[in-house]
């Protein structure tokens, strides 16, 4: 009996620690994924990209990896929340240019106004050789993060403005324009002839209600989203500039995925990219992009002319810009651009 006793009381042991560890496994990793938009996958390009990921992710790792998406700043302003990722806080973001710029002045080489001739160009160089060396020179810059793409925050930027419609070089004069904190902004906008004022996201609408500004750039679905149209009389289809999101994860989470989760998260950010173009070009198209806006605003669309007089006044002070505050890694970062983009232009113009 004693015997007996002794196995009873071993077996139900094991299979206690057997319990314990099969719950121990079954704990999933949490990923913690913020961004600075709203929490609808139909309204932006990054909650379009976010949903995406998340449902990829935990379906293809049967819930090994649990997503948690925190929209709207839930967490933070978007250049905290880089920080928040270096620091471990948050495991993933998706970063504006301006956002990251501060970790990465770099990134300011994306600002080579009326670079792109069409959205398609865009895809060819952030998914090509450029696209590749961008994430791994801010990989290497940071050192604790991963980055995974670039995804689409809407497509070209346009410019609104309470004024007058812009037409010409010679309508962007005396026009208040808010930019982001970059320099290169500022610079295009006072090339144009007009004044940059930086600000924060959050407050830009009360700034263009309150008359403190006179105008602003963002691609169209964000003058949407954003209700521009309600203190924005104007809106002209300038098409200056390609900003991408940058897909940012900690590389201490990723460091800790198996080989098999790397490459399931790996696919869904590809996805997730893949997601925020086709989002961004659906909106475009319907109520809730430029179809939406004819009625409310006055929309102007640049000649080929004029836009060739605007790319002329702004790539110059771009280049010095980079030349002189970018150092050799920031000008070869330029030159590599340039070549991809030229070569994204004339494959497109060829197709």
């Amino acid at each position: 009996m004693n015997t007996m006793k002794r196995f009873g009381a071993f077996a139900l042991a094991t299979a206690m620690l057997a319990s314990t560890t099969s719950l121990a496994y079954a704990e999933p990793k949490v990923l913690k994924f913020a961004h600075d938009n709203k929490e609808d996958p139909f309204e932006n390009p990054a909650h379009a990209c976010t949903a995406v990921f998340a449902n990829i992710v935990e379906a293809d790792t049967n819930g090994e990896i649990k997503v948690e998406v925190y929209p709207s700043n839930q967490l933070g302003s978007a250049a905290e929340h880089v920080q928040m990722v270096r620091d471990g806080l948050i495991q993933a973001t998706l970063t504006s240019t301006g956002a990251i710029a501060s970790y990465y002045p770099r990134i300011d080489v994306l600002n080579l106004a009326f670079a792109f001739d069409s959205n398609a160009s865009t895809y060819d160089v952030f998914d090509g050789p450029f696209g590749q060396k961008l994430a791994a020179d801010i990989e290497s810059t940071l050192g604790d993060v991963k980055v995974l793409g670039f995804p689409d925050t809407g497509g070209f930027f346009a410019v609104t403005n309470s004024k007058h419609p812009i037409a010409t070089l010679e309508d962007f004069k005396g026009i208040r324009v808010r930019t982001m904190s970059l320099p290169s902004h500022q610079k295009i906008m006072q090339a144009l002839g007009a004044e940059a004022y930086p600000m924060a996201w959050g407050e830009v609408y009360a700034g263009l209600q309150t008359g403190v500004i006179d105008g602003q750039m963002n691609p169209v679905p964000t003058v949407t989203f954003a209700k521009f149209n309600e203190v924005q009389g104007y809106l002209t289809l300038t098409n200056h500039l390609f900003s991408p999101y940058t897909f940012m994860l900690s590389k201490a989470f990723w460091d800790d995925l198996t080989a098999d989760q790397q490459k399931i998260v790996r696919y869904a950010a590809q996805s997730c990219v893949v997601a925020s173009r086709g989002v961004s070009r659906v909106i475009e198209a319907s109520d809730r992009g430029l179809a939406g806006l004819t009625d409310k605003m006055e929309i102007t669309a640049l000649s080929a002319q004029e836009r060739q007089k605007l790319k002329d006044v702004t790539q110059p002070v771009v280049v010095k810009h980079v030349q002189e505050s970018l150092g050799t890694e920031g000008v070869e970062l330029l030159e590599l651009f340039q070549t991809e983009v030229d070569k994204a232009n004339a494959h497109r113009y060829m197709e």
